[in-house]
């Protein structure tokens, strides 16, 4: 698809190439006292500045290229805590930013500790999900694909996102909550078990599995690079 022209920005950079040209000129002047060697010198300076232009965008466009263009999307994880929602999000989000299009991270665990009063009932998490997914929306309006990954374990608030997105790609990480508990690197699932913490999914609230998601990962019985590829298969629509 071809480039629309910017006339005024054209515009603009030649007013400015004749102006620092007529500047090399004046200053040629001023110290030689002779107008053709003014004239000399502002022309050769013109002729070696546009001369040199295009090799100078060039290096500079290599150096700070402009991202990949793609359709805007909303990638949204969803799993119970352990799944692996986070690591597999991760690598998509650092696959897409290594290809150099505009992304961006949101993950739950980073968003509670900027905002750790955010609670835990199902209100409070239904508020927090709404809160999230209008961010997300409002990012994918400007053209940002969003990597999303949160447990999010009610379908009300998941539809409500859903609704506010254009391009809306839940991915379910399936894992059994044997599993989720046997991973529990952070130990959550022991401290919920102990009555430490109390409104945590899969032990004393629900989790609503999504009915249909457009993407389905089981992290039981497939690798962490398996999960990705069927993600970034799915993605191809949009890249």
């Amino acid at each position: 698809m071809s480039k629309r022209i910017d006339v005024n920005a054209l515009a603009r950079a030649a007013s400015w190439r004749v102006l620092g040209t007529c500047v090399t000129g004046a200053v040629a002047y001023a110290v030689t006292r002779q107008w053709e060697i003014a004239l000399l010198v502002a022309a050769v300076e013109f002729v070696a500045k546009s001369l040199l232009w295009p090799m100078h965008a060039s290096i500079w466009n290599r150096l700070h290229p402009n991202p990949r263009s793609a359709e805007p999307f909303v990638l949204w994880f969803t799993g119970l805590s352990g799944s692996g929602k986070s690591t597999i999000a991760d690598r998509t989000y650092d696959l897409l930013l290594h290809r150099g299009y505009r992304v961006a991270r949101l993950d739950g665990d980073t968003v509670r500790a900027i905002f750790p009063e955010t609670g835990f009932t199902r209100d409070e998490r239904n508020s927090h999900i709404r809160r999230i997914g209008f961010l997300a929306s409002m990012l994918e309006q400007h053209g940002v694909a969003v990597i999303a990954s949160f447990v999010s374990p009610y379908n009300e608030s998941r539809a409500f996102v859903r609704s506010l997105c254009r391009n809306f790609i839940e991915v379910f990480v399936s894992a059994s909550l044997e599993e989720c508990e046997r991973r529990d690197v952070k130990g959550l699932y022991r401290k919920a078990r102990a009555g430490e913490l109390r409104h945590f999914t899969g032990i004393d609230d629900p989790y609503e599995a999504p009915s249909n998601p457009e993407v389905i990962v089981h992290t039981e019985r497939q690798s962490v690079d398996e999960s990705v590829a069927l993600v970034m298969n799915y993605l191809k629509k949009y890249l």
